[in-house]
């Protein structure tokens, strides 16, 4: 990572790496889809209006968030292949650290196709809705550019000392963070080209295919990223179809290789007018943080993107998450009812309903569905 870049974009040799990684990836996907798939694109042309209208920083007012189902560990970047070439290099995601970035050459390869490195709990004691990667996330959908700060907010505060300062190797590097203390990353939001970017997310967290076209309960981190940027970021909802066809989590060898000759469909909705959906929930998160933060004088002065332990499990503030997380599902399932699919049980929404699972988290499970934790 180059320590002499500007406040103002990536070295030049890193924005050439990245720009070829994501437009060769993109393009592979387009030549797959236009070939070897039947494709078909559902409010494509009001997508890309907005995608054009915010082409400049300077016309950018606020950031964007794109939400989907999950189907397969090709939906991204398969689906971005639908879109137009000048907008192959623009959208930022979320990857997990144990399978993207496990070793160097993988790392550097999701690393310039603009994926934050992001920890599960599942598999790791770094993971959470404090960890770096959700920081990343609520600076890149905010005004830059932000300092990196090394700041930690989970529990877990392993290789940092008591002034929650990094102490790892890799600190010297001043547009660095890490998310263990052991690695670097490249922070994006310390670049003023970053501010309002585009942050697509599945908050399902994992794969999951299931014969009724149905969705898991999704997580609480896409709550953080509407409720703490200082503008709300536009919100339009999507539903895919078809990717899980593709690379069904039953096939076997090759099971490397997408399939061809299959149906698949993307469909943007409508852009959300936050200020209606949204702006009671973040007018009641500002309530909440200038109360926690009167008791508190000291976590005003924490970063951007990062909560002090109160606000991270605060009552209020996890019902507020809750809220929040759930009318964006329900964006969702809007999306999904306009491709003719009957209501989902309310039930699919419910954690409960998911832990009955048991043990058993991936695989073939008892309703028929595919999961993979991804």
């Amino acid at each position: 990572m180059d320590s002499s870049a500007t406040a103002d974009s990536p070295s030049l040799p890193w924005r050439a790496f990245s720009n070829t990684t994501m437009w060769g990836v993109a393009g592979l996907c387009r030549g797959f889809l236009s070939v070897l798939c039947n494709a078909e694109c559902h409010g494509k042309e009001a997508f890309t209006e907005l995608l054009d209208s915010r082409h400049e920083i300077s016309e950018r007012s606020r950031g964007l968030i794109t939400v989907s189902n999950h189907l397969s560990v090709m939906d991204d970047p398969l689906i971005w292949g639908i879109l137009p070439m000048r907008f192959w290099n623009k959208r930022w995601s979320f990857g997990s650290h144990d399978i993207c970035y496990q070793n160097r050459p993988l790392a550097l390869f999701f690393t310039m196709g603009k994926v934050l490195p992001t920890h599960r709990l599942a598999h790791s004691p770094f993971g959470g809705l404090g960890q770096p990667a959700i920081t990343e996330a609520v600076r890149l959908l905010s005004k830059g550019p932000f300092p990196v700060d090394h700041h930690r907010a989970i529990p877990e505060r392993q290789h940092w000392s008591k002034e929650n300062v990094c102490v790892d190797p890799f600190s010297d590097l001043s547009i660095a963070y890490t998310t263990n203390g052991q690695d670097a990353h490249l922070a994006p939001s310390a670049y003023s080209c970053n501010s309002h970017s585009w942050v697509h997310i599945f908050p399902e967290g994992k794969i999951h295919q299931s014969p009724r076209k149905t969705m898991r309960y999704f997580k609480w981190g896409i709550a953080r990223l509407i409720l703490e940027p200082k503008e709300c970021p536009d919100v339009v909802p999507m539903w895919i179809e078809g990717f899980d066809d593709v690379m069904h989590e039953s096939r076997k060898f090759p099971r490397f290789l997408p399939r061809p000759g299959k149906r698949v469909s993307v469909t943007f909705g409508s852009k959300v007018d936050t200020n209606e959906v949204f702006g009671d929930m973040r007018s009641r998160w500002d309530k909440l943080k200038a109360k926690v933060e009167k008791r508190d004088p000291e976590s005003r002065d924490l970063p951007v993107g990062v909560l002090s332990e109160e606000l991270l499990n605060n009552k209020e503030a996890v019902e507020l998450r809750k809220e929040v997380t759930l009318k964006v599902r329900n964006l969702v399932l809007d999306v999904r009812r306009s491709r003719g699919f009957p209501d989902e049980d309310p039930k699919e929404g419910l954690v409960d309903t998911w832990l009955e699972e048991g043990p058993k988290r991936e695989g073939h499970m008892k309703d028929d569905s595919w999961v993979r934790d991804i």
